[in-house]
């Protein structure tokens, strides 16, 4: 059952990104869209290992989330940036701040999940 309180986070989570991104621009912040690959990559086999009792595909996840953690804090750096060179665009910098931290979120709730996988299989 706590499995469900993650999978129920993650879907609040691609609900707000999807929002956002129909008020963003094109967007060029190629951390954020690589987050949205590992954290897609990351849920798929998080849900694969729970489904297979595979601890370790689950293991797999949990070590990947090191990567989502380290692109957050890169996208973090370039909106900072963003707003320095273009303070007019303050408002789209705190979308894609936003977005960066709903994926990053994503992130955790898949380890959550792995971290169960391990837990239950035992």
């Amino acid at each position: 059952m706590k499995m469900v309180t993650d999978m129920e986070r993650i879907g609040d989570h691609a609900a707000d990104i999807a929002e956002i991104s129909l008020y963003l621009k094109e967007f060029e912040n190629s951390n954020i869209k690589q987050m949205a690959v590992h954290t897609t990559e990351m849920l798929n086999k998080a849900i694969d290992a729970f489904v297979n009792r595979d601890k370790m595909r689950a293991a797999q996840v949990i070590d990947h989330d090191d990567i989502v953690d380290k692109l957050f804090l890169k996208a973090k750096k370039a909106v900072g940036q963003m707003i320095i060179d273009n303070p007019n665009e303050c408002e789209e910098a705190t979308d894609l701040l936003m977005m960066a931290k709903y994926f990053e979120r994503i992130g955790d709730h898949a380890t959550n999940i792995a971290e169960w996988v391990i837990y239950s299989a035992q």
